[in-house]
């Protein structure tokens, strides 16, 4: 039987990378990778179905089983990533805690967003800023226009949401004043030129984290492995495969942050970097499959996406994945 041509779309991660390069083959697959960035991918994904397997937005996905479902997707976790970075405010708006964000106006590209509903869920759980407690302008972070690639099926009553003004973004409002505060998976422009008028709510970022990570045991997923359905259905078994060609590239990557005598990446302290993650969240503390910790972070997401009117049902981690993924082979 020839091998199946399959068209695979993620960000260039290091982590993905020995699929892209060929170290790494699926097994009984001719894979080809596009590395592209996550906007793109999404979009082409959710709104097209261009490709057979793709990184996807975790709120989308959850999202699309309220409806037609035309994605499985797999316990592959490409990005990861705490999320207190992402809390950025005006200068001047006298945000200066977590709690002074009650009652402001916060920008948000989208709100289904999986950076979002973490966001907002972390500060309604452990600093006591209720979701519906702020006021929500949605639209493009550096081009004006974008919209919600998906509809909110269950957005609660008392959750404000207005467009940004025509013909303006988010960076420019933040900078201005027209709002207070943005949340963000990406760091908006003046921020990372250096704008005095844009400050991370956070000081000590790492702190913050850490501590989180303290109290709750988790390193918020963001992104999963998504397989067009009817491909699947037609292949199961290329989900298992999928998921065992993605755990090795990913193991070669993070066996290579302990290297030493060259580094592997463009940071002065990333061997250090790694030993000190590895004491604090455990070897694996990059962990796909269906292991205790990721279904405790899945299911803290899935209550996030209910109480927030991402989705109407409550779904269990287990609802989320191909079942042949969810369980090892003993031999």
């Amino acid at each position: 039987m020839a091998p199946l041509d399959i068209t695979l779309a993620c960000g260039d991660y290091d982590r993905t990378r020995a699929l892209a390069d060929g170290r790494v083959v699926p097994e009984g697959m001719d894979l080809r990778v596009l590395p592209l960035e996550p906007e793109e991918i999404f979009h082409r994904m959710v709104r097209h179905l261009e490709f057979d397997v793709a990184e996807l937005s975790l709120s989308s996905y959850v999202i699309s089983l309220q409806g037609d479902a035309p994605f499985v997707a797999l316990p592959v976790f490409p990005s990861r990533a705490f999320r207190h970075s992402g809390i950025y405010v005006n200068a001047d708006a006298g945000v200066e805690r977590p709690e002074d964000l009650a009652g402001r106006r916060v920008g948000i590209a989208e709100y289904q967003l999986t950076a979002n509903v973490w966001i907002r869920g972390i500060l309604a759980e452990y600093h006591g800023v209720p979701v519906a407690s702020a006021r929500y302008v949605t639209g493009g972070m550096h081009e004006a226009g974008r919209t919600e690639k998906l509809a909110i099926p269950a957005l609660p009553r008392d959750v404000q949401l207005e467009a940004c003004p025509e013909g303006r973004t988010l960076s420019e409002l933040l900078v201005e004043g027209g709002i207070d505060a943005l949340y963000t998976p990406r760091a908006p422009q003046p921020f990372r030129l250096g704008d005095p008028r844009v400050r991370r709510l956070f000081a000590d970022v790492r702190a913050a984290e850490r501590d989180y990570y303290d109290k709750a045991g988790i390193f918020p997923i963001m992104h999963v492995v998504a397989v067009r359905r009817e491909l699947y259905e037609r292949n199961r078994w290329m989900a298992r495969s999928l998921c065992k060609a993605f755990a090795l590239a990913k193991d070669l990557a993070l066996a290579r942050l302990g290297e030493t005598a060259a580094l592997p990446i463009a940071l002065p302290w990333a061997y250090a970097d790694a030993a000190e993650a590895q004491l604090l969240m455990g070897d694996d503390y990059w962990s796909y499959g269906f292991g205790p910790d990721n279904e405790r972070t899945l299911e803290t997401f899935l209550r996030y996406a209910v109480e927030q009117g991402i989705v109407k049902d409550q779904l269990t981690p287990r609802d989320l994945f191909a079942p042949e993924t969810l369980e090892g082979v003993l031999v």
